[in-house]
């Protein structure tokens, strides 16, 4: 079940998001906030799953709250003012609610949510991916993957001793999808698997015959992530 809180400086809307939440069985709705101090407190004790976070608020933007969290955590914006939507989406938002909002909308963003959820929460003992490319679903041993390789909203997929994958999808959704302490971001157009490192030298790592750019964006993360015992 997906753990949740609410802020929103109006406590109405509070209560329709509550009996929404009532609703819907895979969402423990935990507490209400109507001050973002008292929430963000909360959150630094108990981290939750999902935030449902109103944008327009007195003491602070939705999004600036949310860009202080401490934890990474899904979030579903609501608010009554739609020129905040764009920002709200760079932020890589669950969903977007705009007031006022029906239950079945309301449904269709906690489904969203409940699919990243599943995802990152998926058994630690799966080992394989499925992935949609040449009109079928194609199963792929996450143990074979060589490196990702990122062409706009498309991805290579290189596979050990197989033909290349082409597949209609982002870097940031497959790695979703993959194990995080197994698999790092090293490039905007690459992810390796650290298993198949075979060195890494003068920030290029080498894979069988395939020599990948670690940039200055991703430098950080990946080097704690190959050091960490």
């Amino acid at each position: 079940m997906i753990k949740a809180i609410a802020l929103d400086d109006e406590p109405p809307a509070l209560d329709v998001l509550e009996s929404f939440c009532d609703k819907i069985d895979v969402i423990d709705l935990q507490k209400k906030f109507t001050k973002s101090d008292d929430a963000f407190k909360y959150l630094k004790k108990y981290p939750v799953d999902l935030l449902f976070l109103d944008i327009n608020m007195p003491s602070i933007s939705g999004i600036d709250f949310y860009k202080k969290l401490p934890h990474k955590t899904m979030v579903i914006f609501t608010t009554a003012y739609s020129e905040y939507a764009v920002e709200g989406f760079t932020l890589s938002a669950t969903d977007y609610l705009l007031k006022p909002f029906s239950f079945s909308r309301f449904q269709q963003a906690v489904e969203k949510a409940y699919s990243q959820w599943k995802i990152q929460n998926q058994n630690p003992e799966q080992n394989y991916l499925f992935i949609r490319a040449d009109y079928s679903l194609i199963k792929i041993l996450i143990s074979d993957i060589l490196f990702i390789e990122g062409l706009d909203d498309y991805l290579k997929i290189h596979i050990q001793n197989q033909k290349t994958i082409v597949a209609r999808m982002t870097l940031k959704a497959i790695l979703e999808k993959l194990p995080a302490t197994e698999f790092a971001r090293v490039h905007r157009s690459f992810i390796v698997p650290i298993s198949k490192i075979e060195k890494v030298r003068n920030k290029i790592i080498f894979i069988q015959e395939e020599e990948i750019p670690v940039s200055a964006s991703y430098e950080t993360a990946f080097f704690t992530l190959l050091n960490k015992d």
